[in-house]
């Protein structure tokens, strides 16, 4: 299990991990977290981590998620302006397109589609969109705060009532997405109405189904806040394959530096 420490500029500590789990043959997960080279364009984009879940059998999941965060990160690249906020949501447009040519094109992937979610860190301000039900937390001074709502059949029961939200977690069709990249003529993108601002000290934590199913968030707060996010990846992932694996597993861990400017 090798833990990606990413290099990055200063001011944020970033690492992520994929794992297969215990109970499939294929790794459907993808993510990745890019920052431009030059300070000029650093200033204007800040960092983006994008985290995407595939489905759609073997290859199909694979591709979608794979097309999912190289779009996301290209469009999010050539945006101009610097509406940080707006460029995401572009980009996820041009993901839920480009897995719909692609799925045209090869007929063998048709119903390929994904989950996808995206932060833009710039400075200490926060930007985020979603589709799906991969999770974007909040950790900040012991406690944990979903930045996400899941678009799956159980997160519109548990908006409406009629399950608990402690329940969710186990209801035996939790895994059905209402919105998904790729997915239908058109895709609903969840997005921040405006920037969350971040304090030194503070965890995001993107995951996929596959850790948040089987680790409670109480949980992935008390690990996330006493480790390192190197440490935490591998903490986490290791508890979540004890606990049988059933599904892909995915993680980014961003904190929040000293050095990160305001």
């Amino acid at each position: 299990m090798s833990v990606d420490c990413m290099n990055v500029k200063p001011g944020v500590e970033v690492a992520g991990l994929s794992d297969v789990g215990c109970q499939r043959a294929n790794n459907e997960d993808s993510y990745l977290y890019w920052e431009p080279a030059g300070d000029e364009e650093f200033q204007r984009k800040g960092r983006l981590a994008v985290i995407a879940d595939g489905m759609g059998g073997h290859e199909g999941g694979q591709e979608a998620s794979r097309l999912a965060v190289e779009t996301v990160r290209e469009v999010y690249d050539q945006a101009l302006g610097d509406d940080s906020q707006a460029a995401l949501v572009e980009s996820f447009a041009a993901a839920h397109a480009r897995i719909q040519d692609y799925a045209e094109q090869h007929p063998a992937f048709q119903g390929m589609g994904t989950t996808c979610t995206a932060v833009v860190l710039r400075g200490r301000q926060l930007f985020f969109a979603h589709v799906g039900d991969s999770r974007l937390y909040l950790i900040r001074d012991g406690r944990i705060l979903r930045l996400t709502r899941d678009h799956s059949y159980v997160g519109r029961l548990v908006e409406s009532g009629i399950v608990r939200a402690e329940d969710a977690e186990k209801h035996p069709q939790r895994h059905i997405l209402t919105a998904a990249l790729g997915a239908g003529r058109e895709v609903a993108v969840d997005s921040a109405e405006q920037s969350v601002a971040l304090i030194e000290g503070d965890d995001l934590l993107l995951c996929t189904d596959g850790l948040w199913g089987v680790v409670p968030e109480e949980e992935l707060e008390t690990v996330v806040s006493a480790n390192t996010p190197a440490e935490s990846c591998a903490i986490l992932v290791k508890l979540a394959r004890q606990r049988g694996g059933p599904d892909n597993i995915t993680l980014q861990v961003l904190r929040v530096g000293a050095d990160s400017q305001p």
